[in-house]
């Protein structure tokens, strides 16, 4: 999903009697009645700095618990929901699951999580901002502690905006435009030496995740709120494709560019994106990084209300697993216990340039001496949208891309991608109820 994006896994390293098959067995190993349950984690975190930050915890639950140790395993994001379905349908599940909150409605109408209990519910209703609830909520049952969060914001190279006479972010669709067309450069046979905003067909995280930050700053949003019909067919919707439709014909966008390389590079003035790119950013950029700034997603019109997209994960519990109060303990040990002021998982995600869904702890860690550019993204827990996730919602964002790619690429015009993807969506949608 995310290009450069750290994912590690850490293999725990326990004495090999301790390695046992989960907890359907927590007595194999010596055979020793006292032997402890062994809890396998699922996730992501296959590689890079997350695999490092996410060792702390778990060391230190290891440490502190005898009869219950867990054990981390990892794939990477692109193999996640695959592993999780053919391992469940192998038997072989892990106790708890990491996923992208996308899938949550898949996973759950295949019956794979297990909805949180009501002290552990009422606890992430409680301690989470509101799009990480509905990102970990499907039919209203919660199923999980929300981890990562993303929101979406406009980042902008204040070099590029100074140069061309713009001397702030844009906060209107006009100045967007503006900006855009101002800082966009091409070489004498029509290159793209620098992009005015960056449109590209990279990546999910570019060409649907921008595209649903502009629809929700427009008041509009991508599935309607029953979840059986797509809901960018709506005047919100014209209005975003027919903004992208012009950023490429007038020359200010180039989808064909790689927007994460150019935007570190200086080849991009602005993107809509993600927090989780700030830490890469300072890895790429080095020194030139002084030239990223971060703002709200521009709305429609000035004086309207806020609001962009949020994607983000959370920890559950696989209705397989045998020890599921166990498992519950250690995510809310994990995810809810306060340690000088902020919970281990928010500690964990900042320590990777990342936030979660709990507002308090960001503010606690960021504090007024941490990255000015991570606020913009804090700010918008308040008022983000969280990504839909239906049981038909990662098909349906695939659906979205193509023909958001063809209206780009002038395949399609709005008119057309707009009832393709109608039609494309609607029809995956109903197939998945």
């Amino acid at each position: 999903m995310k290009p450069a994006l750290s994912r590690r896994h850490f293999a725990l390293a326990l004495p090999s009697a301790l390695l046992v098959s989960g907890c359907a067995a927590p007595h194999r190993g010596t055979g020793r009645p006292r032997d402890p349950i062994v809890l396998t984690l699922l996730s992501h975190y296959a590689s890079g700095e997350l695999k490092t930050a996410l060792q702390g915890p778990v060391d230190e639950w290891n440490a502190l618990h005898d009869r219950v140790k867990v054990q981390t395993k990892a794939v990477e994001f692109t193999d996640l929901l695959t592993t999780f379905m053919v391992r469940q349908a192998a038997g072989q599940g892990a106790d708890i699951l990491h996923p992208y909150c996308l899938w949550n409605g898949q996973l759950v109408q295949a019956g794979v999580l297990r909805p949180a209990p009501p002290e552990h519910a009422e606890e992430i209703r409680r301690g989470y901002g509101t799009a990480a609830v509905g990102s970990a909520t499907v039919d209203g049952n919660v199923y999980g502690y929300p981890t990562e969060m993303q929101t979406y914001a406009l980042y902008y190279n204040k070099r590029l905006l100074r140069e061309a006479g713009v001397d702030r972010p844009p906060r209107t669709w006009r100045e967007l435009e503006d900006a855009a067309y101002r800082t966009a450069r091409r070489d004498g046979y029509g290159n793209a030496l620098v992009q005015g905003f960056g449109l590209s067909t990279f990546d999910d995280s570019t060409t649907v995740g921008q595209t649903l930050a502009l629809l929700n700053a427009a008041g509009g949003r991508f599935v309607s709120a029953d979840g059986r019909r797509t809901a960018i067919d709506s005047p919100a919707g014209r209005a975003v494709f027919d903004l992208e439709r012009r950023l490429v014909a007038k020359g200010a966008s180039d989808p064909g560019v790689n927007v994460y390389n150019a935007f570190a590079s200086g080849q991009v003035a602005m993107v809509i994106s993600a927090g989780w790119w700030t830490a890469n950013l300072k890895a790429l950029m080095g020194k030139g990084y002084r030239d990223v700034g971060v703002a709200p997603v521009p709305l429609p019109e000035a004086g309207g209300r806020r609001a962009t997209l949020s994607t983000g994960f959370m920890l559950g519990v696989n209705t397989a697993s045998e020890c599921p109060r166990e498992a519950w303990e250690f995510l809310r040990w994990l995810n809810t216990e306060k340690v000088r002021g902020a919970t281990r998982m928010s500690a964990l995600q900042v320590s990777v340039g990342s936030l979660t869904g709990r507002a308090d702890d960001m503010r606690t860690l960021l504090g007024a001496g941490g990255d000015p550019n991570l606020h913009p993204f804090l700010d918008a827990l308040a008022y983000a949208v969280p990504e839909p996730n239906v049981p038909g919602a990662q098909q349906a964002k695939s659906l979205l891309r193509k023909n958001i790619e063809a209206l780009w690429t002038g395949q399609q015009s709005v008119d057309e991608a707009l009832r393709t993807t109608r039609r494309q969506v609607d029809q995956e949608v109903s197939l998945s109820w």
